[in-house]
């Protein structure tokens, strides 16, 4: 079996158009049965997330890695100070996305490593995330790289989120 050749970057201007690929792909199958249809088409729209991230790169908000296999974009990260203040002081892993076509192939953890490395060298102790409660195997990947789930839960898309949380 050939190895594959991955690389991590640190995102840049002009990667906007792959930033919102990579995310409304990765959302219309991993949210499939978890958000309600009309919700997830919404959020899916690849004009709307390609501006977004537009926003974010012209504004260098955030901290954001692409991944690429073999020269291909496959996942996405980002991260930043925590954006709710009963978390200040604290960083928050606000996006990990990957395309389905290599899911469960480790790349993912790669990428958690790269993040987690980088929030660490940027002083911070502890990271949150929040993930939908029935999303089963992104919790289980959470879970298998040391994130604990918390008491808090909150409504997002019309299901509900969770906390989770992890002391470096």
């Amino acid at each position: 079996m050939k190895k594959m050749r991955v690389t991590i970057r640190r995102v840049q201007r002009g990667d906007e158009s792959t930033l919102a690929f990579l995310q409304t792909e990765s959302w219309k199958t991993a949210f499939k049965e978890i958000v309600d249809p009309d919700i997830l088409r919404k959020c899916t729209d690849i004009n709307k997330a390609t501006s977004m991230y537009k926003s974010l790169l012209d504004n260098d908000k955030g901290n954001g890695y692409l991944l690429f296999v073999d020269e291909k974009p496959h996942c996405l990260a980002y991260w930043d100070a925590a954006r709710d203040e009963m978390f200040e002081g604290k960083a928050e892993l606000i996006a990990i996305h990957s395309l389905p076509e290599n899911r469960y192939k480790g790349y993912g953890k790669q990428m958690m490593e790269r993040v987690l490395s980088d929030i660490t060298s940027a002083g911070y102790k502890e990271v949150i995330l929040w993930v939908f409660t029935d999303n089963k195997p992104a919790r289980a990947f959470y879970e298998s790289v040391g994130f604990e789930a918390t008491e808090y839960k909150q409504p997002a898309l019309g299901t509900e989120e969770m906390c989770y949380r992890i002391v470096l």
